[in-house]
């Protein structure tokens, strides 16, 4: 299945009437015990290359969830613990991390690069997917108070073509940033709070 289709199934899946329960964040906080060794206790990491589950939408954490399972986005840990995850359980976990508050964000870095950091985000219409502040939409995640590292190496893997997304938006977007680029944008995101 093209990323293309996957994403309208993942999309369809979620708002379309269906014979499934309903998410229910109760029966996800039960589910989401694996899930905070990693990702932290409410879902915000303490780990600079993991990233913070907390706030984020849930479509975005459903996606996720579907890519890792499907190895379509290949993270050994995250492969492992989704490939047993039913549609069910996944719903579950992404409304109960969606209704957590977000990560504050980290302590602003070097003004400068902040300010450049804002000023690519500008350029390169970030906002206009993940929404201003970058909390993110729908599928689209939440960038704001993400670790610094994780970022990075999200960006440059989106560049590299380590990394696929749901339709070419982001590996596009990452082909004309710099490594100090990337640098400045995840500084700039990682900074920003709820």
């Amino acid at each position: 299945m093209k990323a293309g289709a996957l994403a309208l199934a993942c999309l369809a899946a979620w708002t379309l009437p269906a014979a499934a329960a309903p998410a229910d964040p109760v029966a996800g906080a039960a589910k989401a015990e694996v899930c905070r060794t990693c990702h932290g206790p409410a879902g915000v990491s303490a780990d600079p290359a993991i990233p913070s589950l907390a706030g984020q939408p849930p479509l975005s954490i459903l996606y996720q969830l579907i890519q890792f399972r499907e190895k379509r986005r290949l993270a050994a840990d995250m492969n492992a613990v989704a490939a047993p995850l039913s549609d069910q359980d996944m719903k579950d976990l992404a409304a109960h991390f969606a209704a957590q508050p977000p990560a504050p964000g980290f302590p602003p870095g070097e003004p400068a690069l902040l300010d450049t950091g804002r000023q690519i985000a500008q350029a390169q219409h970030c906002n206009s997917c993940h929404m201003p502040g970058l909390k993110g939409q729908k599928h689209i995640p939440r960038l704001a108070g993400q670790p610094l590292g994780y970022l990075r190496t999200q960006l440059l893997n989106l560049k590299s073509g380590v990394r696929a997304d749901i339709d070419g938006t982001m590996a596009s977007a990452a082909q004309v940033l710099s490594p100090a680029d990337i640098e400045a944008v995840s500084a700039y995101a990682a900074s920003l709070g709820p």
